[in-house]
Order: C-alpha cells, then sequence, then structure tokens
C-alpha cells in the first residue's frame, strides 16, 4: 500500500520537514509515505478566498492518480482513535488501494474535494496550523502501522 500525502502550501519550516522525515523514516517498508506539495492560490489583502480555494481544489484535483482511495483531512469529518485508525488502515489494505490524504490550504477545501473523497478526516477538533497536520498525520500513520505489525501500544 502506497500512501500519498497532497498538502496545499510550501516553504515549511525546518522543523516541519525534519519531524516528518522521521516519521517516515519510522514507517520503513512497512508503507510507502511521500510528500507532494501543492501550490497554494494567490490570496490578496481584502479579496474573497473563494478563488484560490477554487484554485487549490483543481491543483489537488489534478494531482491524484487513478485508483486512489481519497481522504480530504476536514475539522467536520470523522474522528477515530489510533485503534480505529489502524482498523480502517487494515481495511483498505484488504482492499489493495492506495491512499491519497488531502490537506487543504488555510481556508479548507473546495466542495468539489470534498465531493470526490470517499472519506473525510478530522484529526483533532482544535484548528490545527496546516505545517502541524503534516507532521501529525504522518506521526498517526506511523502508529496506526506499529499497532498492526504488532508493537506494543501503551493504551491496551
Amino acid at each position: 500500500m502506497k500512501l500519498r500525502i497532497l498538502a496545499v502550501g510550501s516553504r515549511m519550516p525546518a522543523w516541519v520537514r525534519q519531524a516528518f522525515e522521521e516519521y517516515v523514516a519510522r514507517l520503513g517498508p512497512a508503507a510507502k509515505l511521500t510528500l507532494t506539495e501543492i501550490a497554494p492560490g494567490l490570496r490578496t489583502a481584502g479579496a474573497s478566498a473563494h478563488k484560490a480555494i477554487a484554485t487549490e481544489a483543481r491543483r489537488l484535483l489534478a494531482a491524484l492518480r487513478e485508483g486512489e482511495f481519497v481522504i480530504a483531512l476536514d475539522e467536520r469529518g470523522t474522528q477515530m482513535s489510533t485503534l480505529e485508525l489502524a482498523r480502517w488502515l487494515q481495511a483498505r489494505r484488504r482492499d489493495g488501494a492506495d491512499l491519497a490524504f488531502l490537506i487543504g490550504g488555510p481556508d479548507g477545501h473546495a466542495p468539489e474535494v470534498l465531493a470526490r473523497s470517499q472519506f473525510t478526516w478530522s484529526l483533532s477538533l482544535l484548528t490545527l496550523p496546516h505545517a502541524l497536520v503534516r507532521v501529525v498525520l504522518a506521526e498517526q500513520l506511523y502508529r496506526a502501522h506499529a499497532v498492526l505489525g504488532n508493537h506494543p501500544y501503551h493504551r491496551q
């Protein structure tokens, strides 16, 4: 199973890149996790974010590959515990599809991105900085794969 994160935004701080790469390394061959950065839409002071969101939607949707199971990260999505995530990933693994996790820009996803997604996932009810979402997502994918690999989980 290949895991791709498609994230709106670039020029992340060094700590974000380092933390993300740490979890990619920890995953090792268990799951191939990659990151594709999507250029954000242009935002100008006092203007509506609608055009930027639409531009980001076009770029995200164009970056998807045929056959990928698409997961949009959105605050209104389904929340899961780590063990629930592990079971959910195991079911996706049985389905045989590669996964694409979509992280939107500062104003969220356009309706067409949510419509294209087969699942909408909320990491938290908290508002998280987009840079941090990459790290939290990578860490939770690592942790869920560790559970699936029968590594002891401290909450069991």
